[in-house]
């Protein structure tokens, strides 16, 4: 599904480098390769105060907590996602509400959001789904209208812009209250261990949310509030500031690959490619197929046999997962996201993908569906 090796050794020197100015300083937490990272990152997301932290669920987290949110609160979140989009809402001893996607673009349907909103909500948690916003031109409305929080989960979206009707454009994690990724080994951004950030605009809530991040502390043995341990180490922020450069040429190679797969599969009835949100970039964390009137599970098997890797994001929504099980929630009342589940296939997707291998999956692909 990805190949981290090949893009290692077309910036090998950069990344060793970096990792050895670490070493001979053995400023191993809290270095200046980590100042060095968030300076560089704010930069190019154009996001007032980023906070580094040790991975992307702890960023969901450490923002939740941010926003001063209480046991009972309900936070609105997409049944069709990975699941440390809810995860951290119930660990904190918040109520998570699952809201139905959209079939085309797999992302937070704004209706069904509309829907659930009761006056304990506090809190939306848009995912941008496989690497394109969610419309959030609908959802920044809705929450200023009812006076929620936004949190955006775009863990897998960096770089992805979203453009508003005045006009202005921005990027991805930068548009609610709170922004969140993950770098992820195989994100678009990844180092190579688990890392994750936080993007706000709010002096205040940035300062709080760097004290949580710091087991509560503003000053050295002196603690405020209950806070977390949770922080990117120098080495990991040493890789990512040597990949930060390449994150555009990146984002393009996985946009010329998905252009192959559309054309390729553009006039297969039984493949539909993947929607795309009117006013987002899309930035292709995964380029997810829906496979309709064909047996999914059987072509990944034959795709398998084939040497192809396919994955299937997500099999299970959050209503039906045993952890999250809420009786208020039937088989049927996410339809969309029932389907989805019974349908995406995921194919590679990553920055040295060549046209060899283009042709040979995507033939390969057709050859099945169509047995």
């Amino acid at each position: 599904m990805v190949d981290l090796q090949t893009q290692y050794q077309r910036i090998k020197a950069e990344i060793d480098t970096g990792i050895q100015e670490v070493l001979d300083s053995a400023a191993f937490i809290r270095g200046p390769k980590v100042a060095a990272f968030q300076d560089h990152l704010e930069a190019y997301t154009g996001a007032k105060h980023v906070i580094p932290v040790g991975n992307g669920t702890d960023a969901l987290q450490i923002a939740l907590m941010g926003l001063g949110l209480q046991p009972g609160d309900e936070v609105i979140t997409p049944t069709f996602t990975f699941i440390a989009t809810a995860e951290v809402v119930a660990l904190l001893g918040l109520t998570p509400v699952v809201v139905d996607v959209d079939w085309d673009t797999m992302n937070m349907d704004i209706d069904s959001v509309r829907r659930a909103i009761t006056p304990r909500t506090k809190a939306i948690v848009p995912v941008h789904l496989f690497g394109q916003c969610a419309d959030m031109q609908a959802i920044m409305d809705l929450a200023r209208e009812k006076h929620i929080y936004v949190v955006e989960d775009a863990c897998q979206a960096i770089g992805a812009r979203f453009t508003f009707a005045n006009g202005e454009t921005k990027q991805a994690g930068t548009i609610g209250d709170v922004g969140c990724t993950s770098f992820f080994p195989s994100k678009n951004l990844g180092c190579y261990g688990d890392g994750g950030a936080i993007f706000t605009n709010d002096d205040a809530l940035a300062e709080r949310m760097r004290a949580i991040a710091n087991h509560g502390s503003r000053v050295r043995y002196h603690h405020d509030e209950v806070g977390v341990n949770s922080r990117l180490d120098s080495i990991q922020a040493a890789i990512l500031d040597a990949k930060l450069p390449h994150l555009d040429e990146y984002i393009a190679a996985r946009q010329k690959a998905a252009a192959y797969y559309d054309e390729a599969f553009a006039n297969c009835e039984q493949l539909l490619i993947p929607g795309r949100q009117a006013h987002s970039t899309h930035v292709f964390h995964q380029y997810t197929l829906r496979v309709v009137g064909a047996d999914r599970d059987a072509l990944r098997e034959s795709l398998a046999q084939a040497g192809i890797p396919a994955m299937i994001y997500y099999p299970v929504p959050l209503h039906r997962q045993q952890a999250y099980r809420d009786p208020r929630y039937q088989e049927g009342d996410f339809p969309v996201a029932e389907r989805l589940a019974a349908c995406v296939l995921s194919l590679p997707m990553h920055t040295e993908l060549d046209e060899e291998q283009l042709e040979y999956i995507t033939k390969k692909v057709l050859e099945e569906i169509k047995r």
